[in-house]
Formats: C-alpha cells, structure tokens, sequence
C-alpha cells in the first residue's frame, strides 16, 4: 500500500493513498495519532465523502431513486492519486466512475491536501461538481489522537478543552447511530470538559450549529498537547463506546448523519451541501501539535 512522508524541522507526517488518509503525526519522535489497531477501530483518519455517519435504512433518496449507502460515505476505501507533492505539501485525487455511480449518481472531483506549517498540519478538500446537475454532499474528517498521550495514563485522566465557556447543546444519537430531536447540555468548567468512563457510551458527542471552532486535548496537569481548529458548524468527538479505548476522534464536519426516521429526499437532508454545476467548494482544518 503506498505512502507518502512529509517532513519540517518541527514535525513529520504519513499519508495513504488508500483512502488519501492521515496515518502518521510525529514531533521528536514521538506519535500523535493512533495505530489503527484493529481490536478497537481499524482507521486513523479517513475522509468522509460523499455523506458523514447513516443513512435511515442504509438508503437515501435522489429523485425519486433510492441508492445503498453505508456509513461515512466510500472514498476512505478507494485509491487516489498524488496530483503534486513538494516537501512539506501533497495533494490526492479521486474522481466519480462507473462503480461510484452505481451508489452515488453525480460527477464529482475530490482532492484532498496536506500541508506542513511549522507544528501545524493543515487539511485540505476541494469539491468539485464536473455534471451537469447540481450535487448534493456532506464531506468530514475523522482523526483519532492518542488519548492519553505517549500511552501514559489511562483516557479519564485527560480533558477537552473548547473555545467556549459552554454549557454546549449535545444532540443525542440513538442506537441505530442516528440523530434525535432531543439535545442535552454539556457543562464546561473554565471552558474544559474532564472525559468520564462513560462519555462516549451513547456515541459520539455532536455539537452543532457553529458552537465551537477550536477543540484541544489536554493531559492530566490541563496541558494541551494537540488543537484542532475548523470553521465547520458542526463537529463529532467520538472513542468507541464502553471499550476503554485509548484515542479519541475530533472530527470537523461540514454534513450529519440522518435524523431518525428521515424518508425525504437527498436534497432536503439536514446540513446537506448544494453545488452548482461547474462549481468548487473548499474548505480546511487544521491540527496543531502543541
């Protein structure tokens, strides 16, 4: 499986083709991110294209035709090409095909950059609608960072610490891994949130509606040690639930999975994104290493 490296005098990181995905952040040697070991999440980072978490029944709707989808889309699972690469900066493409369209019927193009910036990492994607029709899509990342750090401790000793003083409205996910209605509210203590044993044990915590913008992990003394900042309105913090696992996900995401029981169209999903024909859509994030 091919990789690539790119490496400044502060950091050096790992990029799959399979799947354009992040599978490496070191600073002195040391790892930021988790292993992909299998026993708890068998992923590091993957893109989440064209949809973010479920779909009601595994299928959705475009026109009136339902299509199979299954969770957070499939471009983690194709391979791309590098497009260009300097030391410190590489971009992937992938493009739709004739097995894409079986499942997802839009021309798109997706190109995803990774950019070294002294101890940041910056993530790029451009969307890009090459049909003729305009194109729906949600589009989120999905790092996993070791937690606690340097596998020293155990995750309850670690806190979240948010650009907000908070309380934060959590949008409750059920069973079925879809969205409720129903929120509950977050408090924060001077902005920090300390992880319990059971944070993660109904799922991820979603936080919408532009909330926070900037997440940092911090270690038992309050010090943060990596920050992920985004503009997306929404954003997921995920460990797999009642596992003990030692990561942790801060995922930006610019789309959601389904509200449960949703039958309508593709178009009139919540936080669904519309491109014109012909147009690009960008965005980024970023991953400071502290």
């Amino acid at each position: 499986m091919a990789e690539q490296k790119l490496k400044n005098e502060y950091l050096e990181i790992t990029i799959k083709e399979h799947g354009a995905e992040l599978t490496a952040i070191k600073k002195n040697g040391a790892d930021y991110l988790w292993n992909a070991d299998p026993a708890y999440w068998g992923k590091v980072s993957p893109v989440l294209f064209p949809f973010v978490g479920r779909v009601e029944g595994g299928v959705y709707r475009h026109q009136g035709t339902e299509y199979p989808m299954g969770v957070h889309g499939f471009v983690r699972d194709m391979e791309f090409e590098v497009i260009s690469r300097t030391e410190t900066e590489i971009w992937y493409r992938i493009a739709a095909n004739e097995e894409t369209k079986k499942v997802y019927p839009f021309d798109f193009v997706l190109e995803c950059g990774y950019r070294l910036e002294g101890s940041k990492v910056i993530v790029s994607w451009n969307v890009k609608n090459v049909g003729t029709e305009t194109m729906y899509f949600a589009i989120g990342a999905h790092p996993a960072f070791l937690c606690p750090p340097f596998g020293q401790g155990k995750q309850t000793d670690c806190f979240l610490g948010f650009d907000s003083e908070g309380p934060l409205a959590i949008t409750k996910i059920n069973e079925k891994g879809l969205a409720l209605p129903e929120q509950y509210m977050l408090a924060l203590e001077n902005g920090k949130y300390q992880l319990e044993e059971h944070t993660f044990d109904e799922d991820a915590l979603v936080i919408e509606t532009d909330q926070v913008h900037s997440i940092s992990l911090l270690d038992a003394n309050q010090e943060p040690y990596v920050t992920v900042t985004f503009d997306a309105p929404l954003v997921g913090i995920w460990s797999p639930a009642k596992m003990n696992a030692p990561f942790l996900c801060i995922e930006p995401w610019y789309g959601r999975c389904d509200g449960d029981g949703y039958q309508g169209e593709l178009a009139d999903r919540e936080w669904e994104n519309a491109l014109a024909a012909g147009e690009q859509w960008s965005r980024s994030y970023t991953i400071e290493i502290m």
